[in-house]
């Protein structure tokens, strides 16, 4: 275990179950103090959803954020892969968990979640699909 813990969130950008973001989190945290929430910084979503509880609780908490947002743009072009790299990298720095809060199969939220557990991050999916 790291100390600070580290909770790696990656989620949909469509996520928009606040309060599964918030209970995960505050479980998480309460267990393990200090911590430091890691994402990838988008601003939508289960992201932006952790960024605002560490907003909130944070201070109060000695809870830290660390944001990976990804460079889609690194010379005027867009570049489709930026964001699977920036998965890449979160994961390599290491965690102590993975909270992967995943939408329709979310492609980006999917693929943090396997890196995380291939490289042994105990990783607990929450995932969520459109009514029939």
């Amino acid at each position: 275990m790291t100390d600070p813990y580290r909770i790696l969130v990656t989620g949909s950008r469509d996520w928009a179950d606040m309060d599964s973001v918030y209970a995960n989190l505050a479980t998480a945290v309460f267990q393990h103090l200090p911590a430091v929430i890691v994402h990838g910084a988008c601003p939508t979503g289960a992201d932006a959803q952790a960024a605002w509880w560490v907003r909130m609780h944070g201070q109060t908490l000695g809870v830290t954020e660390e944001r990976h947002p990804a460079n889609w743009r690194p010379d005027g072009k867009l570049d489709r892969s930026a964001g699977f790299r920036r998965n890449a990298e979160m994961v390599a720095l290491g965690a102590d968990l993975c909270l992967a809060f995943i939408r329709n199969g979310s492609p980006g939220a999917s693929h943090t979640a396997r890196l995380a557990e291939a490289a042994g991050i105990p990783t607990r999916r929450i995932t969520a699909y459109p009514a029939a």
